[in-house]
């Protein structure tokens, strides 16, 4: 198994403190299921000593890839890479059609046919054909009703297609920073990138917002695709390196860790190695800028119960956690409550709820039964598909819950002074 280090597998002390803070352990118990677990099969794979079987592709799809293990690893294993390699093996070695591979390396990562699909998508939505077709849904495959309830409204403009590639704050600017408005981002949360250019220009920042972007390649890298994140990473780094920013703000904890990592991923790369190393420099998740650079204190606080999620990769990818909890709390005041395993996974995981719907669900009532118990009315988080995830929760039991990002609920208190 060329594609897993041996240097990797063998940090591994098999000591057992990342098991009680794994959530595919906490469901089945299985040892085979826990990372220890899971390094253990990669390793006698590699060796020769068990084949690479349906179970052992199971197992490494069954891993949401949280990292939550990283966080409480004493030896510093880097399981999250780990994983990965293993899917990039099975990937590699199993060839043929395959649905899921389908779909992010033709559709998700081409602008052009991501749009074309959400255009659609939209027009579905918007008519009487999404209520016909979830009826029969329900009728027929609960399987199927159930996924497609998930999907979050098209948003009905694309944020890429209407901010201006360079907008100027009222008064001198602090300096240039460049947002990436990403794929799925911008197609179901476009108006979270309006609102983190809007606080951005609030704050004092000229933003510029690169047309030529990609995305940023993290759900290829995380579902088995070694190359098509290189690629679109190289293009990334030329396009953001022309608007001449001194910070690039992500507000995608997924994309913000994908992107800390280009430096890593594109190490051997003669042409791009010290360029992607200073790429990533540069890279700042959108509440650890605000919170190391100083942000403007709006007037209002939030006026309900509020709670923060910490999404995986902030807080165990990126290790961001201070700086958004922080800014929360302030935002919040008296309204802010602690949020039971606030690190515990929603079972969003990139499209981990899409593929693998009834474990994700289970992870789901787990967050959703922390977050009933602190009385929350508003769940603050900084990733997309946690937004999602636990707003289709909220849905689901008919609470009066709102999952908002952090970006949303300032420019909501500079603009109206409520949320």
């Amino acid at each position: 198994m060329n594609a897993i280090s041996d240097d990797l597998l063998t940090q591994c002390m098999h000591c057992g403190l990342c098991l009680p803070v794994c959530p595919t352990y906490a469901l089945t118990g299985l040892e085979r299921s826990s990372p220890r677990g899971r390094i253990r099969l990669m390793k006698s794979v590699m060796e020769g000593k068990i084949p690479l079987s349906d179970a052992f592709v199971e197992e490494m799809n069954f891993c949401l890839d949280c990292q939550a293990c990283e966080t409480a690893c004493p030896a510093g294993v880097k399981y999250g890479e780990l994983v990965e390699s293993a899917r990039v093996f099975v990937d590699e070695q199993r060839k043929g059609f395959n649905l899921k591979r389908f779909v992010l390396r033709k559709i998700v990562v081409r602008k052009g046919a991501l749009r074309l699909v959400a255009r659609v998508t939209r027009f579905y939505q918007a008519s009487r054909i999404e209520k016909v077709v979830l009826g029969v849904l329900r009728l027929f495959s609960r399987r199927l009703y159930n996924r497609a309830k998930l999907l979050p409204r098209i948003s009905k403009e694309f944020a890429i297609d209407v901010l201006p590639e360079v907008a100027e704050p009222k008064e001198n600017a602090r300096g240039t920073v460049a947002v990436l408005t990403g794929c799925v981002m911008d197609v179901f949360y476009a108006g979270v990138n309006r609102d983190t250019v809007d606080v951005l220009l609030e704050n004092g920042w000229r933003v510029a917002v690169p047309q030529d972007q990609v995305c940023c390649g993290s759900l290829n890298a995380h579902n088995g695709d070694s190359e098509t994140p290189k690629a679109l990473a190289r293009k990334n780094i030329e396009v953001f390196e022309k608007s001449g920013a001194e910070y690039y703000v992500i507000n995608s904890a997924g994309c913000g860790a994908f992107m800390k990592q280009y430096g890593e991923i594109l190490a051997d790369d003669a042409e791009f190695a010290e360029r992607a190393k200073r790429f990533s420099s540069k890279v700042k998740d959108f509440s650890e800028f605000l919170y190391q650079t100083g942000y403007k204190k709006p007037e209002a606080h939030i006026c309900k119960s509020t709670v923060y999620h910490e999404a995986c990769h902030l807080v165990h990818a990126q290790r961001v956690s201070a700086e958004p909890k922080s800014i929360v709390k302030e935002l919040s005041g008296n309204e802010f409550h602690e949020l039971n395993e606030a690190t515990w996974c929603c079972g969003s995981a990139g499209i981990y709820n899409v593929v693998r719907y009834e474990d994700a669900s289970k992870l789901l009532d787990r967050k959703m039964k922390n977050i009933k118990d602190s009385g929350a009315e508003v769940v603050v988080t900084g990733n997309p598909g946690c937004m999602a995830q636990i707003g289709a929760g909220a849905k689901n039991e008919k609470l009066d819950i709102e999952a908002v990002h952090p970006a949303t609920v300032l420019n909501r208190l500079y603009k109206s002074g409520k949320i």
